[in-house]
């Protein structure tokens, strides 16, 4: 804390004194004269005193508003429905030019009116608790008309001596969005796996008996081309119904610890009868200190199998498959698996995955969809990437087998 008032004070009080002695020739040191001096000190020091909170207060409030402004949240002040303060995150949310255009306005001039009714009862309960409101999700305009959502949480303060409220909140249009899409896939693999489960029962029992019979007419025969073409029919109906079988029905899958660089390894000298029949040459990069994983093998290396058999299907002409195998984290590993193929159009990117979506002639999109749910079940996450006439790359990440999961397996 600071003298300068108490050093100031005193100085004016000697100097009164010096005066009324030299003007009025009264004696210097008298009762009063101390008396005088001890009021001047604790005024100056009641002075320095002020000063000094005044000081930190100003401090302290040049703190809040900075870490107010580094806040990736949108924070509003209002008070009642009235547009006191905003933030950079707020204005940027809003579409505004500044802060200016913002502050004075009616929070209910840009709020849906559906959500008016809740607006006025978060605020009138804020006040009551005089706490920190559960989170609520709202519909808000931007200054150029544009609607989105916005979840926010309320609480009553004080504002430059003022009871106000501030809402903090963000933009959760896009994580909206997300969650429907999701929700969507979902309702459409619950009805996929009712169909599948179905289809595929009502249908693989004739398919039997139809291929037995075929297969002894055609021995009996001349014109076995014919049946050939029949049987390769049914092996690919087959083949639908087998795929459709593994998404209806869980498997109960046996988890352990597996060495990622010798599966790839053993999916690669699989595929090579394939590859070298189309003229498919596959190089294989592997980097330092790739961490053991906890899977399915056979799962996995149904996902690599798919994936390489799509690669060669994309490149009838021939071509390279590149494989790198990295540790991209301390506790994840990625296998990124890239060929020269036709590419996938970039609207038909946002489809891959679902069911009966496909680039193929005869496809039925089951096997990406497969593939989807084993890396999910893995705790995994398989990204797609691709050019029309370039080719495309598929990225699959795995989660590395940490120390918890060695300790579980001591202890089991």
């Amino acid at each position: 804390m600071k003298i300068v008032g108490r050093i100031t004070m005193v100085i004016l009080s000697l100097g009164l004194l010096l005066f009324d002695k030299f003007y009025y020739g009264e004696d210097f040191f008298r009762l009063h004269t101390l008396f005088f001096l001890v009021m001047a000190f604790v005024v100056g020091w009641q002075y320095d005193r002020r000063s000094y909170y005044v000081k930190k207060t100003q401090e302290s409030e040049d703190s809040y508003k900075r870490l107010i402004e580094s806040l990736p949240e949108a924070v509003i002040i209002h008070r009642g429905y009235q547009v006191l303060y905003v933030n950079e995150a707020a204005v940027k949310m809003m579409r505004a030019e500044n802060k200016r255009q913002l502050i004075g306005l009616n929070i209910f001039e840009y709020t849906d009116s559906q959500y008016i009714d809740r607006v006025k009862e978060r605020i009138n309960l804020a006040e009551q608790e005089q706490r920190p409101l559960s989170i609520m999700e709202y519909k808000v305009k931007r200054l150029d008309g544009e609607s989105f959502f916005f979840e926010a949480s309320s609480m009553a303060i004080t504002y430059g001596g003022k009871d106000c409220h501030l809402t903090l909140g963000k933009d959760i249009t896009n994580r909206k969005k997300e969650t429907d899409r999701l929700l969507q896939k979902s309702e459409k693999l619950a009805l996929l796996g009712q169909m599948a489960a179905g289809i595929a029962h009502e249908i693989r029992n004739p398919l039997t008996s139809i291929k037995g019979f075929i297969q002894l007419f055609k021995a009996e025969n001349d014109k076995k081309e014919y049946y050939d073409i029949v049987l390769t029919e049914l092996d690919r109906i087959n083949s639908i119904v087998s795929e459709f079988l593994l998404l209806a029905k869980p498997t109960a899958a046996v988890f352990r610890e597996g060495n990622l660089v010798q599966i790839l390894r053993d999916v690669v000298t699989l595929i090579n009868t394939q590859t070298a029949l189309n003229n498919v040459l596959i190089t294989t990069a592997v980097g330092p200190n790739i961490p053991p994983i906890i899977c399915e093998e056979n799962q996995l290396k149904q996902v690599f199998i798919n994936l390489l058999k799509n690669s060669i299907e994309a490149m009838p002409e021939g071509g390279n498959i590149y494989i790198s195998v990295q540790k991209s984290q301390p506790e994840e590993v990625f296998v990124k698996i890239v060929d020269e193929g036709v590419g996938i159009p970039e609207e038909r990117m946002k489809t891959i995955g679902e069911p009966f979506y496909t680039t193929k002639e005869k496809g039925t999109g089951l096997g990406l969809m497969t593939c989807f749910k084993i890396i999910e079940s893995h705790n995994g996450k398989l990204i797609f990437s691709s050019k029309v006439g370039v080719g495309t790359s598929t990225m699959i990440v795995l989660p590395a087998m940490t120390r918890s999961h060695l300790k579980k397996e001591i202890e089991e």
